[in-house]
């Protein structure tokens, strides 16, 4: 087991706090496995995917999403707007730490939920 040298001044230095911050959440997880498991997605996809999501909730995770470079959104001109998100390679690159996620929790939480 690695032992932390560095003792962190408060918590936004701390590299897990850093990425509960950014990808953490009850909704930005979700985006990221409904693409990693669908490809690209549209807007409406992902909203009819996710119960209890607002519109305007949706629209802000995946603004967020796409600043960290975690997705891309592509806008294409045409008439009713059509918008589709996909991961960006960076957004690919946690698949293994989501698959891993899953696996724990089906292992750990699912089993003693009554």
């Amino acid at each position: 087991m690695e032992i932390i040298e560095k003792k962190y001044k408060n918590a936004t230095e701390c590299p897990i706090t850093v990425f509960m911050d950014k990808i953490g959440g009850k909704w930005k997880p979700v985006i990221v496995w409904l693409l990693l498991k669908n490809g690209t997605m549209r807007f409406s996809e992902l909203d009819k995917s996710m119960n209890g999501i607002t519109q305007k909730m949706l629209s802000q995770q995946l603004k967020s999403l796409e600043e960290e470079n975690i997705i891309k959104r592509v806008s294409y001109p045409v008439i009713p707007p059509k918008v589709e998100y996909s991961l960006t390679e960076k957004g690919v690159t946690l698949s293994e730490l989501l698959e891993g996620i899953m696996k724990w929790s089906k292992s750990n939480l699912i089993e003693n939920i009554s």
